[in-house]
């Protein structure tokens, strides 16, 4: 009976392996962007805490995280996704994980922002067009994973080490497996838009109640971009506390949920687009909890074209990349 045990829990672990590799979806960007790019940090391997040979990274590292509003999907038409056929970056954070990997800056691009949109490889072997003085989320609309990094790395001068992106529906399967996250709401919220209602206080959100959260705009502050990214900054606290309150690596079950739920929203960069890579991320991360996460937002201005635009506050924005180098 034990060997029959052993062999199901092996084959358990191993449809749980393949399930969970075969959701994520990986984008060649090192391939297609080359080395006109600024120079990449050096990750420095450290013993690995669980005893295993395998050293773990323990360098710097820049990862661009985008929220997509895609509509690909009978769930991310639902939850409110954009126009059929096509996506914008919904959200956008550069996340710097210091040396150590004990401690992290989350730095949030307003989609608002004007940029210059460099030429971009395309997937047809194609180029886009440049364009100057362009929303930021445009770069993801034009161009895509590929176009978003390159776009990202000319307006910071800072590579991008990794690109992680989950949709409307893989945000809110997430928030759902971990159990719900709790956050405090510094005002009577009532949008229309993003339909969610909360009272100012604190509150236990699920997964759809989160994602509206995250998207929630017009009913906050003066309706603009920027306090909707307090609100996502407030999230990314709250999921990092939940997680680590669920001790996840100690409950297998609940690791797994979390686990199907992130990487079935999932598209990374092809060193991460494997289970192995993503878990080797997660246990380097391992002493990073949340009052050791700085949220900011890159410094702006508003747009002297357009006071419904914002650019980088120079040469406070500079500085800000500068130290993430």
């Amino acid at each position: 009976m034990l060997a029959g045990l052993l062999v199901l829990g092996a084959g358990a672990a191993a449809w749980a392996y393949l399930r969970l590799d075969g959701n994520i979806r990986g984008v060649d960007i090192d391939q297609a962007l080359g080395d006109d790019r600024p120079a990449r940090s050096t990750a420095t391997p450290a013993p690995s805490p669980y005893g295993d040979a395998s050293p773990l990274p323990a360098g710097p590292l820049n990862l661009l995280v985008l929220g997509s509003d895609s509509r690909s999907g009978a769930e991310n038409r639902k939850l409110g996704g954009g126009p059929e056929g096509g996506a914008r970056s919904d959200t956008a954070m550069v996340v710097h994980l210091d040396a150590g990997r004990t401690s992290a800056t989350v730095v949030s691009v307003p989609r608002d922002t004007l940029v210059d949109r460099p030429s971009c490889p395309a997937e047809d072997g194609d180029t886009t067009r440049p364009a100057s003085g362009v929303m930021f989320n445009t770069a993801y609309e034009v161009g895509g994973p590929v176009c978003a990094v390159k776009t990202v790395e000319a307006l910071t001068g800072v590579r991008m080490d990794h690109y992680v992106e989950i949709d409307f529906a893989g945000f809110a399967r997430l928030v759902d497996a971990l159990g719900g996250v709790t956050v405090t709401t510094r005002e009577d919220i009532d949008d229309d838009r993003s339909h969610l209602t909360l009272d100012a206080g604190t509150h236990h959100l699920d997964g759809e109640q989160a994602l509206a959260l995250a998207r929630t705009r017009y009913d906050v502050g003066d309706g603009s971009d920027l306090n909707r990214i307090t609100l996502q900054q407030d999230l990314v606290r709250a999921l990092v506390r939940q997680i680590t309150a669920l001790d996840l690596p100690a409950n297998p079950a609940a690791l797994f949920r979390a686990a199907d739920a992130l990487t079935g929203g999932l598209t990374t960069d092809t060193g991460l687009d494997s289970l192995g890579e993503l878990a080797s991320l997660a246990r380097s991360l391992e002493g990073l909890t949340a009052d050791r996460v700085t949220t900011v937002t890159m410094p702006v201005l508003p747009a002297p074209s357009d006071p419904n635009r914002v650019v980088p506050d120079e040469p406070e924005a500079g500085r800000l990349w500068a130290s993430l180098t």
